[in-house]
C-alpha cells in the first residue's frame, strides 16, 4: 500500500489494490465545505477519473465529525451576490464531479453530516454509516433553506421524508437514514473502515469497464421516461456483450472458473 497526498493540508489519498481513499482532513473546521475544502476534493476526483486501474473510491474524514457543509464564517464574510454564487455553483460542480465520475464512490460517515455535508453523502453512490452517524438538513433553522442539499436529498429518498428533514433541520441516526434509503449499510463504529474497505475492494474485484459502464446508465436512466429507459438500457447492454470482459465473464460462468478481466 502506498500513500500519497492532494493538497495534504485539506486532503488526504490512501491507495489501495484498486481503490483509493480520500480523506477531508480539516477537522478544526468539522471538515466544512470552505472554497479551498471543495476544490480540493474536485482536483482529487478529477485525477481519479483519468486513472484507469483505480475501479472504486471511498470518501472518509478526520476527526468527530463527517462534515458540517458550509463554512458559514465563509459565507457571513463574502456579501456580494456574485461571490456566493459562486460558492453554490462550485458546491453543485463538486457533486456533479461525483456522480459523473466513471468509478463508484462510497461515502463513509463518522459523526455528524449536515447541511451540505448531508448532500455531499446523498451525491456518493453508496454511503456506510456507523451506528453513532447523524444526518441532518438544518439550514431553516438559521433563515437559510438547504435548497442545494434538497437537489441530492430528494433524489435519495421519499418527498415527505425529505420535505420533514428540510423543514424541522432535527437530525436523524443512521437506522432512520438506512430506512429511508439514504444509506446503504450501518455498521458498528468498530467496523466501520474493514467493512468499506471490504466493500471497496469487490466492487474493484469486478471489471472496471462493467461497473463504469454501469454507473454511468443507472444515473442516465433515471430521467428517462419508462420506455425511452428501456431502450436506452438495451442499447447500452447490446454495447456491454460486444465487450472483452462480457464474453469473459460469461465463458467463465459457463466454465466454472474465475474470470480474467482485462477491465475493457
Amino acid at each position: 500500500m502506498t500513500v500519497s497526498t492532494t493538497e495534504p493540508e485539506l486532503v488526504t489519498r490512501t491507495d489501495n489494490d484498486g481503490f483509493v481513499t480520500l480523506t477531508m482532513n480539516n477537522p478544526k473546521r468539522r471538515n466544512a465545505l470552505s472554497g479551498a475544502m471543495m476544490t480540493a476534493l474536485k482536483d482529487a476526483f478529477d485525477k481519479i477519473a483519468k486513472e484507469t486501474t483505480v475501479r472504486c473510491v471511498i470518501l472518509a474524514a478526520e476527526g468527530p465529525v463527517f462534515c458540517a457543509g458550509h463554512d458559514l464564517k465563509e459565507m457571513n464574510g463574502i456579501t456580494e451576490c456574485d461571490q456566493h454564487a459562486s460558492l453554490f455553483t462550485q458546491c453543485s460542480d463538486l457533486m456533479m464531479t461525483i456522480v459523473s465520475l466513471p468509478q463508484p464512490v462510497i461515502v463513509r460517515v463518522r459523526g455528524m453530516a449536515t447541511a451540505a455535508g448531508c448532500q455531499l453523502v446523498a451525491s456518493c453512490d453508496l454511503a456506510v454509516a456507523a451506528n453513532s452517524a447523524k444526518f441532518a438538513t438544518p439550514g431553516v433553522n438559521i433563515g437559510l433553506f438547504c435548497s442545494t442539499p434538497m437537489v441530492a436529498l430528494s433524489r435519495n429518498i421519499a418527498r415527505k421524508h425529505a420535505m420533514r428533514m428540510l423543514l424541522t433541520g432535527d437530525p436523524i441516526n443512521a437506522e432512520t437514514a438506512f430506512a429511508m434509503g439514504l444509506v446503504s449499510d450501518v455498521v458498528g463504529d468498530d467496523e466501520l473502515e474493514e467493512h468499506t474497505n471490504a466493500l471497496a475492494a469487490g466492487i474493484a474485484a469486478r471489471s472496471g469497464m462493467t461497473v463504469r459502464l454501469g454507473k454511468q446508465a443507472f444515473y442516465k436512466q433515471l430521467e428517462m421516461p419508462l420506455s425511452q429507459a428501456y431502450s436506452y438500457a438495451s442499447d447500452v447492454m447490446t454495447a456491454n456483450m460486444q465487450k472483452h470482459d462480457a464474453r469473459e465473464g460469461i465463458g467463465a460462468f459457463i466454465e466454472k472458473r474465475h474470470p480474467c478481466w482485462r477491465h475493457e
